[in-house]
């Protein structure tokens, strides 16, 4: 997303990094804890930006879904995911996220190991095009269009809904 919105400049506020990009009303946040204790750290920049949990998007990625499948929720439980337990803690789960699948690792079955390893070359190659449809939804979401956004993550196909380039955010 930084790339795509030509952002460059990350700030340090309360153990997360972020960029702030105000012609969208947008911070994009990473926390710098570990992920079982990333609902501090978030909490503490939506408190400080005043963004209530519905207006936050929280974007993580998911074992248990597989590679490049996506799943955009506007509410919902942690699913076992320790960062969105995290989250919940402090936000309860009035907040939508975005579950981007990584699969698991099928032959040594270590999530660990799996979860900070590289992609495949097959992966890399893919990368890309579930990127930019995390974007466009995320974009969709921005400006308040749900149904968009939900219809462009939660599909299998990987063809943008509206023509080759997204409208500006």
């Amino acid at each position: 997303m930084a790339r795509r919105w030509h952002l460059e400049e990350w700030t340090k506020r309360r153990n997360a990094r972020l960029l702030l990009d105000r012609s969208r009303h947008a911070v994009i946040v990473e926390p710098l804890a570990y992920m079982n204790e990333s609902g501090p750290p978030a909490l503490g920049v939506a408190t400080f930006y005043k963004v209530p949990p519905p207006r936050i998007l929280v974007i993580v990625d998911d074992l248990d879904l597989p590679f490049a499948r996506l799943r955009l929720r506007m509410d919902g439980s942690s699913g076992g995911h320790n960062g969105l337990k995290s989250l919940i803690e402090v936000f309860g789960t009035g907040f939508p996220r975005l579950r981007i699948g990584i699969g698991r690792d099928r032959q040594s079955g270590e999530a660990i190991r799996h979860v900070l390893g590289a992609f495949s070359p097959e992966e890399t190659q893919a990368l890309p095009a579930v990127i930019d449809r995390c974007i466009d939804g995320i974009e969709l979401w921005l400006r308040g269009d749900m149904q968009g956004a939900l219809n462009r993550v939660n599909t299998t196909n990987t063809k943008r809904n509206e023509g080759e380039e997204p409208k500006d955010a």
